[in-house]
């Protein structure tokens, strides 16, 4: 068992303005200068006194090569890949530290990463394995390129136009992950790899940001196979080589719609393998490698071989929290153990035999219990039965009691080697199931052929038989108790119910709730109305004739009262409805009747209840005898003289634009009074209603408007809409 080993690199500053200073520093655990650094130090966040400190197996600062970091980490492992081991180098860090530059590198010889130069020391080990075996060894690889984007695989080494919506498969083998379907090309050479490798990387997704002109939006996975055959020994070995997108902050990335859901993806599949590295260190018994494809590959402390993590680093102030968090990531993954467990050679030719039926190369099934299997063991053989004997069943496996059963012995083996109950047959015997046997007893019977009609008639005739049996025999009549008067009593009420004869009572009773609520609400007439309507419902009820007695009483009263002070006003017909005038003249003059009566002539009359109107019991069977109305709150003196302005000179005529408006309603043309304002279509057609004498518009009687007042009395016009129209007619 060894740990994983962690490799820091600190990447350059690029813009010290943009950027900020450096932050971190690297040291040595021994205090010595010239020995390699393993430990980085940066600050706390809010408070710069106090220092972290991170050790690793080593730590490169800004001014490391790729040369150096290959030859001192990735070097040593291509011995254990060629003698079967497998190989996991991965770079991990935030969006922007070189994890890229890292693995691939650039197109000169010093910038190459560590993926060209690892296959450049493969192919250069191959050659020299060849050599110094004199041609008994041979080494072939096989290259894959894939990547994970937006957790979806998809192989680099194809045209993107083959791909599919969902990608490639995971399936697992032996303990591994696999790719279903993925590409495995042969590499012959160095130029031959970089030629592929280049053409895939163009496949790759990646996108600018604000961070990085050339952010990677995926996960890329290069793998490739060392096959050494030795004779008939082949030992297989793989190296896996990934390259990490890093994590992102949206804020400072500014990313759009689509880098969006990249990052959500790449972020998702970061925080799962977190979660995988606290649940390695924490040794719970579940790692959650399949919440993500690309954890599922990775599979830290599942793979067993050499681990190598490449942590990169930015040294810039803008970056502390994320610098920060990657490396608390590396300390606890610094702390799995992998198994280095070497690759089992495969022999070459040696494959296993084929299974026969025949020969000792047969594959037997496990014996079986023989103590049920004693008494069949001449199923295949003729029985013979005896006259007298009750037949014997072929399979009567829990019968205890002897068979007497005769059979016949074949004439050139004994039937006591072949079917021996304690030793099965060497050579596979085909035995037919022996056919059903009928009793000789027993005498055939023909199928009888019934028609349809016949069955009917036969039970036709029982059923007449059974009726008439039961007529004969009154005891066997079962007797049926009488019914009684209480539950007589309540089937004629249902059936009263059904028959519609309590719908009288609950009409009643509808009328004497609406009643109750008519008086609660202090209206009397609507009250009577709904008492006399329930009378007819309950004519021989005391209290009720004594509540409508009451309140015919009550109503003589007020009107009586009401005669006197409204003797000069004109009254209008007991069939005519609020608002409409009857066509007679007022009995006194308009300005006396705009100084007595302003109070109850300007309330709107769609909230005035009808009044003078003399109650009557007759009437009420049509729909419009009597209306529902809330209560008006009375308008104060002041309220009423302030809502209209004077319409009247000093000299007591009225002003020119009263007299404008006066003669445009007595008009009655639709077309004029539609242009007044706050009057519409709707309104017009209302207001000329009113004036031509109610809905039915006949003509019979029609209402002159003298004053501002009385047409701020008719249907559907207020205070506010005679003094719009008034308003609107400027310059006359």
């Amino acid at each position: 068992m060894s740990s994983i080993r962690v490799v820091a690199r600190i990447r350059p500053q690029q813009d010290l303005r943009k950027e900020g200073e450096c932050i971190i520093s690297t040291a040595s655990i021994n205090g010595v200068q010239s020995s390699q650094p393993n430990v980085v130090r940066i600050p706390n966040v809010k408070n710069e006194n106090e220092v972290y400190s991170f050790q690793f197996s080593s730590v490169y600062d800004q001014s490391s090569t790729q040369q150096t970091i290959f030859d001192n980490e990735i070097a040593p492992t291509i011995k254990h890949l060629f003698n079967g081991f497998d190989v996991t180098i991965f770079a991990y860090g935030v969006t922007g530290t070189g994890k890229t530059h890292t693995m691939r590198g650039g197109k000169s010889l010093a910038d190459r990463g560590i993926i060209p130069r690892l296959l450049s020391s493969a192919y250069r080990r191959c050659r020299k394995m060849e050599k110094d075996s004199a041609g008994r060894t041979s080494v072939g690889i096989l290259l894959s390129y894939y990547e994970i984007y937006n957790d979806k695989v998809f192989d680099l080494l194809e045209p993107p136009e083959k791909r599919t919506s969902t990608g490639l498969q995971l399936r697992d083998n032996g303990g591994k992950t696999v790719v279903v379907g993925l590409t495995e090309r042969p590499c012959e050479s160095l130029k031959e790899f970089e030629k592929l490798y280049d053409h895939a990387n163009i496949s790759r997704s990646t996108a600018c940001t604000k961070l990085n002109a050339n952010s990677s939006r995926s996960h890329a996975i290069l793998c490739f196979k060392v096959t050494v055959t030795t004779g008939d020994e082949v030992r297989v070995s793989t190296a896996s080589a990934i390259d990490l997108a890093g994590s992102e902050d949206n804020r400072r990335t500014d990313n759009g719609k689509e880098r969006l859901v990249e990052s959500a993806s790449i972020n998702k599949s970061l925080f799962v393998l977190a979660k995988c590295v606290e649940a390695i260190s924490q040794k719970q018994a579940r790692i959650p490698y399949r919440e993500s494809k690309m954890t599922r590959i990775l599979s830290l402390g599942q793979n067993n071989g050499l681990t190598v993590m490449i942590l990169n680093l930015a040294p810039s102030r803008s970056y502390h929290l994320d610098t920060i968090s990657s490396l608390n990531f590396a300390n606890r993954t610094k702390k799995i153990e992998v198994r280095e467990i070497e690759n089992e050679p495969v022999i070459k030719g040696l494959s296993r035999a084929a299974p026969t039926l025949m020969g000792p190369t047969i594959q037997r099934q496990p014996l079986r219990p023989l103590a049920s299997n004693i008494r069949n063991t001449a199923v295949g053989e003729r029985v013979i039965p005896r006259q007298g004997d009750k037949p014997t069943r072929a399979f009567s496996v829990y019968s205890d009691k002897p068979r007497n059963s005769s059979v016949s012995v074949h004439p050139t083996k004994d039937i006591s080697q072949r079917f021996s109950p304690l030793k099965r047959p060497l050579e596979v015997s085909t035995f037919s199931r022996p056919a059903k046997r009928r009793s000789p007893d027993r005498p055939h019977r023909s199928p009888v052929n019934i028609s349809k009609t016949a069955i009917e008639d036969i039970i036709e005739r029982k059923i007449a038989d059974i009726l008439a049996a039961r007529a004969l025999d009154p005891s066997s009549t079962p007797s049926v108790p009488g019914i009684s008067e209480e539950v007589k009593k309540r089937l004629e009420a249902l059936e009263q119910k059904i028959d519609g004869q309590e719908d009288d009572r609950e009409q009643g009773l509808t009328f004497l709730l609406m009643a109750k609520k008519h008086t609660l609400r202090g209206e009397d007439k609507s009250a009577l109305r709904m008492f006399l309507q329930a009378r007819e419902h309950f004519p021989e009820n005391p209290k009720l004739t004594a509540k409508i007695e009451k309140l015919q009483s009550k109503l003589k009263g007020c009107q009586s009262g009401d005669r006197g002070s409204d003797r000069n006003k004109m009254v209008p017909a007991s069939n005519t409805r609020p608002g409409e005038f009857t066509g007679k003249p007022l009995r006194s003059t308009d300005a006396e009747a705009d100084t007595r009566h302003k109070g109850r002539q300007l309330i709107d009359d769609d909230y005035q209840e009808d009044e003078a109107a003399p109650f009557s019991d007759g009437g009420y069977d049509s729909a419009d005898s009597f209306r529902y109305r809330t209560k008006s709150k009375k308008a104060s003196k002041k309220a009423i003289t302030s809502g209209l302005q004077p319409d009247k000179r000093a000299d007591g005529l009225d002003t020119p634009r009263t007299k404008r408006l006066l003669s445009i309603i007595n008009s009655r043309d639709v077309g004029q009074i539609r242009l007044l304002q706050g009057v519409g279509a709707r309104r017009a057609e209302a207001l000329l209603e009113a004036l031509c004498g109610g809905e039915e518009g006949d003509g019979s009687c029609q209402v002159v408007v003298h004053s501002l007042a009385q047409l701020g009395h008719l249907r559907g016009v207020g205070i506010k809409t005679v003094e719009k129209m008034r308003s609107g007619l400027v310059g006359t």
